[in-house]
Parts: C-alpha cells; structure tokens; sequence
C-alpha cells in the first residue's frame, strides 16, 4: 500500500521533467489505436510540433522536437509515448491518492480507471472506447491534470478545454471542482475532416461520452440498456419474453460493444457477435463475457445448433468479419428456406467508419489498418463496398425471414446510407435532415423503437462507484438500491408503465452480483427514473454517514440519458416537432447541474455516433456523507431528469407529457410549460388554407 502511494505522489507531481524518462516506442503487448490521417500541410505540421512543446522548457525543445515530429508522422498524433506511466493504471482506493479534498481524489479515480488497460481499448493513446474515445490528448495532458487535482481546494475550480487543463481559478465552495468542455468547435467547422486536424494540432479532442468527462465504468455500463433492448425487442417484435433458442446477432467485442455477448447470456438466448480484433475477442473471453469463441464458420454453425437445441443462455464470438457472418446465414436461409436468426444489430465503430472504426470484408484487421495507412482512397472504397453488401444481407433476411434488425445508434444506418446502400424508408426516402418524418430508415433507431419511451419515462442509466474499491461496498450498494426499488414497488404510487420499469429494474440489481459485471472500478449501473436516482443516492449518502458503508461513492450515467443528450440519430431520433437537430437541452443540462451542486460537469461535441452529430452533457457527483450532499442530490438529480423531461413532453412525447404533469403535481416549487394537444384533423386545415 506505501509503495502504491508513494508511486501516485511522484504521478501528482507533474510532468516528467527532471529528468525525462528514458525514450519509448510503442509497446506491442497492448493494443493501439489506428494511424490517424490528418494530412496536414508542412506549415500544419511544424505548428502541431510547436504545440505539444510548449509544456515543456526551450532546454527540452531540440530533444523532444525530432520524437514529437516521429511521432505525428508514423502515427497521426503526437501521445508523447516517452511518457506513458510505468505504475500500474487503475482505480486505487480514494485514501491513496494525495490531494487536498475529496472531491479531487475521486475525480483522480475516474480518470485512472478509464485509463485502465482492463477498461481502455487503446490506453497507451489514452482512448477509452469507440476506437477514439479520448481521455486526454496526449500524457503531459494527464500529468498536469493529475498535479493541478492534488492542488486542488474547495475556493478552486479545475477547467479543462478539450483534454488540455487549463488552469486552476478561484470560485465557491458550491462551485464544481471541474468543468470540462471537449470538441466545442464553431459548428460551421465542425466537420470531421476539420476534425482530424484540430485534434493533430492538439487544439481539441474528441472525447465521445463518458471517456473525456472521467465517467466511463467499462462495458458494464452499456449491459443494463443492451439487456433491457433485447428484452423489449422480443417483447414487441416477437411476441415473447422467452428468448431461450433466439439467436441475436451483431457485431462488436471491443470497448462498449463488448456488453453485447453478456447481455445475450443475461436475456437468456443465442449471442453470435462478429469481431475482427483477436485481442478484442480473447479479451472478452478471458473476462467472462463471451462463453466461447471461434474463427470457423462451420464450427460455428454447430456451436450455435447445440446452444439452440439445449436452449443454452450462451455468447458464441466468430473471429472474423460481420458480413461474412451474414451471407452465411442468407446462403443458408436461400438453399433451405430456413433462418436461425431472430433479431440483429450491429455495433462496430460507425461513428469513425474510414478511421478504423470498421474493417472492410476480405481483409482481417491487420491487412485492413496497413491499406487504411497506404492508400486511404482505396481503404474508402472497400468500406463503402462492405457496408453496401452488409445491408444487402440484412434486406435479404428481413424482407425473407422475418429477421427484426434495429439501428444500434452507432452510425449504422447513417453511414450506410451515405454510401449508397439501400437503407431507404418504404416510401424510397432517406433524407438525413428530414425534420418531420419518423422513419427516414428502412430499419427502427433503438431509441425510436424501444428506449425513447423508457427515456420519455424518465428512466435512463443512472451509475454509481464506490471509492473505497471494496466487493463488500458494492455488495452493499446493490442491497440498498433494491431495498428502494422493492419500496417503491410496494408503495402503489406507480402507474402500469413505470411498475413493469421498476420490475424489470428490481431483477436486475438483484441479479447483478452474480452476473461479474465489474471490469476496472468497484462499479454498477442501474435504469431508474428521477424518483429512484433521489431515493437511492439519499440511502446511499446515509450509509456513508453512518459507517454501513466504508468510503464515498460517485454518482454519473452514461450522457445517453433523458436529458443528456441532443443526438438526431439516436437519443432524440423520436423527437418530431422538427427540434431533433437542437442541442439547448445537452447545454441546459450541463449548466443546470453545474449550478445545482454536481461535483464536476461536461460538456462534448460527439458520442456514439459521431463528431458533429451530437451534443451531450454529463456529471460527476462525490456522496461523503454530509448533509450539503443530499441538498445536492435533490437539487441537481431532480433537474437532470427533468429537463430532459420537459423539453420531450414539448416535443409531442405522451409518456413524457404524463410524467412530467405527475412530477408537477408533487413539487411545488416546479412549474413546466405543456403543450397543447393539437389533432391531426387541424392538417388539412392547414393545407387548404
């Protein structure tokens, strides 16, 4: 335990400098990110070497200004690799850190299990998940962050610009002890070409979701929604809540896509989930999360027989390509009449499609990163080849065998059909800014179908840590939040719709022990609405004041929430009033918790399905036990549902409209403007005028 402390003084106290650690390339042993193409000019070039200078002193300049240029030229960035940590990144108790406050040792946890190789998909490029999913823009990034937070005091607030700390300023005690802000570019320039520059230059970063705003809680935090998708898919589209024999299949085994293989086991059916990345699929497997693996179509051809036919809860990875996967199963289904597969997805990195973020057919990954890096042209075409024959496939098997297939939020569709596959709506449109239309797809978004009604009810993936890294505190957590939930159930005060939630809810936290979901921090993520995140977090912050539990605990979620997240594609793809395209409520969120007593708030440009699609906002919230926490926590998880609330009940959400009037009705103090319902009979009004 000294040993770990006094490692994490000597990480606090700055950038490496005197003297530099020994010169380092990278490390094959651990995974790393695609070459980036930024195509700078020569003038770019000499700039994004003189950036990544200025942390260091002119003495180090002549020494560091070879390697950096190395560096951005074989690798597209400048990671300052010389500096990767040699102590072992993880979360570490809160006691070990050495900090002023509190406050500043949980947000140091945070950010060290995101970088957890564990937890991160290329750590080494501080990237969390989404294949560029940023942490930090570079390693003095985080040595400089790290310093300031030990510094840190209750009269200072740390800001962060897009990976780079700005600064401590002075500001309140009531004040957040962090705002970060990532990829916050003048929207004109917001595109994703401007993109690979900027972030070359070391002037923004793309920090997708939880990744640049220290929330990320590895793949665990994606299984709860992934579970309740599934669920609710069968429920609708199959007519049962019995998935036994169901074959889903989709693609994805790294970063967050990884939660596929478990929540298929946790549902109860046939998880067939593609990856290309050896290391992505071994890893999984080697966690728990994916039963058994192959790289053998007919070896998984019989994997899958034996699980359908002994109806096993099993997740079965086909080392290979997702199309291939594919037209295996419409080869089949042409010459028998027969398909295996109920329900598809997909999960590949979409959002980032000529980046790497998804390997073209007929190449394994290796091949497919070597063409990306020698003629990028070519690598374009491929993946647009590629994408093109996916979604022939699925055409084949939905339109043939009654195959349900959603849009997973990752760019799927969106790319698809920028490249010209036919993923057109039934009335042959497919108009990206199509500002009234519910379907502009052949294939439902998630949100659309199944989570945009539990989002309109007020129930999104609320998240907690327990600091003190213990089982026992987790163990503990759970007890508590299903003893709410069960209250809840009991107390008759919940209508139909949020009673099957709360169900649904209950099973899961109660079963979520059993199920090893933890990779990284002492963590757990749970569906709940504004009512249950209160209660919870009040029982929680009591537990700590009473000693039941051993150390604080950080509330977040995922900014895929009820009010965290402007995504047309995805979170708010079921707001029709033609607002799909406003991001107010991203940026309300962020400021409104802000002012409401969040521990640190984010606000990004990105996330899930990519730079200049979304805007989202995120939070960080310490429970110590004191009594100005729970004031926080009604003040600033009451707004955070809320606003989100508000704002889809405007749009024409009934669920939502009904939610929020309930909430009205018990808060005095909250006074909400509600849309009048106008009648679809008023168009032709309208028309003939």
């Amino acid at each position: 335990m000294e040993s770990i402390k006094s490692d994490l003084s000597i990480l606090c106290s700055g950038i490496p400098m005197s003297p530099l650690p020994p010169l380092k390339k990278r490390d094959p042993s651990v995974p790393h990110a695609p070459t980036r193409k930024p195509n700078l000019t020569p003038q770019e070039f000499v700039l994004s070497v003189k950036n990544a200078l200025k942390y260091f002193p002119t003495n180090l300049h002549s020494t560091l200004a070879t390697e950096f240029s190395d560096e951005l030229r074989d690798h597209g960035h400048i990671y300052m690799y010389r500096l990767v940590p040699s102590i072992d990144i993880r979360a570490y108790p809160i006691s070990y850190y050495p900090c002023q406050i509190q406050a500043a040792a949980a947000i140091m946890l945070m950010i060290m299990n995101n970088l957890d190789p564990r937890v991160a998909q290329y750590p080494h490029e501080l990237v969390t998940y989404g294949g560029n999913g940023q942490v930090f823009s570079n390693w003095a990034q985080f040595y400089l962050t790290m310093h300031y937070l030990s510094r840190l005091t209750e009269k200072q607030t740390l800001s962060m610009y897009s990976g780079h700390p700005m600064g401590l300023f002075p500001s309140t005690p009531h004040s957040p002890r962090l705002v970060i802000t990532n990829g916050m570019v003048i929207p004109n320039y917001s595109s994703k070409q401007s993109y690979e520059k900027m972030f070359a230059l070391g002037v923004t970063m793309y920090g997708q979701m939880t990744a640049g705003s220290y929330a990320y809680i590895g793949p665990q935090g994606i299984v709860h929604g992934t579970t309740l998708t599934i669920l609710n898919a069968a429920r609708k589209h199959l007519n049962s809540g019995d998935l036994s024999g169901c074959v889903f299949l989709s693609s994805g085994l790294g970063g967050m896509s990884g939660a596929q293989a478990k929540a298929a086991v946790i549902c109860g059916c046939v998880g067939v989930i593609a990856e290309v990345s050896r290391a992505a699929i071994e890893k999984r497997h080697t966690q728990g999360w994916l039963t058994m693996w192959t790289g053998d179509l007919s070896k998984l051809s019989e994997m899958i027989n034996t699980a359908i036919l002994k109806h096993s809860a099993v997740s079965i990875g086909y080392h290979g390509n997702v199309v291939d996967l594919w037209e295996f199963f419409v080869q089949e289904f042409e010459s028998t009449g027969k398909c295996r597969v109920s329900l598809g997805s997909d999960q590949t990195s979409l959002h980032n499609p000529y980046g790497g973020g998804y390997i073209p057919v007929g190449y394994t990954e290796q091949e497919a990163l070597t063409l990306l890096s020698s003629d990028e042209i070519l690598f374009r075409d491929k993946v647009q080849e590629s994408l093109k024959r996916h979604v022939s496939a699925v055409n084949k098997l939905s339109a043939g065998a009654g195959l349900f297939f959603w849009d997973y939020g990752n760019g799927f569709l969106l790319e698809a059909g920028r490249c010209g596959a036919d993923v057109k709506s039934g009335d042959g449109t497919c108009q990206e800014s199509n500002f009234s239309g519910h379907s502009e797809f052949r294939y439902v978004s998630y949100v659309q179908d199944i989570m945009g009604t539990i989002f309109s009810l007020g129930f999104g993936p609320f998240r907690w840590v327990c600091c003190s890294c213990l089982s026992e505190d987790l163990t503990t957590t759970d007890q508590i939040a299903a003893s709410v939930l069960s209250e809840s159930l009991s107390s008759g005060k919940l209508g139909k719709a949020k009673q099957q939630q709360y169900t649904d809810n209950l099973k899961w936290i109660q079963e979520a022990g059993k199920h090893e979901l933890v990779v990284g921090s002492k963590a757990r993520i749970l569906y709940s609405d504004e009512r249950g995140r209160v209660s919870i977090a009040l029982a929680f912050n009591e537990a700590i004041r009473t000693g039941r539990l051993k150390g604080p605990v950080v509330l977040s979620r995922d900014h895929h929430d009820v009010g965290g997240t402007d995504s047309p594609f995805r979170e708010t793809s079921n707001i029709y009033d033609g607002s799909r395209f406003c991001a107010d409520m991203a940026v309300q969120n962020a400021i409104g918790c802000a002012v409401r007593g969040a521990t640190w708030v984010s606000l990004h440009n990105g996330g899930g399905v990519g730079w200049g699609e979304v805007m989202n906002g995120g939070f960080g919230m310490l429970l110590d036990g004191s009594e100005s926490a729970d004031e926080r926590v009604r003040d600033m998880l009451f707004w955070d549902v809320c606003n989100g609330l508000a704002r889809r009940s405007w749009s024409g959400a009934q669920e939502a409209y009904d939610t929020i009037s309930g909430v009205v009705n018990d808060e005095v103090d909250l006074v909400v403007t509600l849309p009048s319902k106008v009648d679809n009979a008023i168009d032709k009004i309208i028309k003939h005028h």
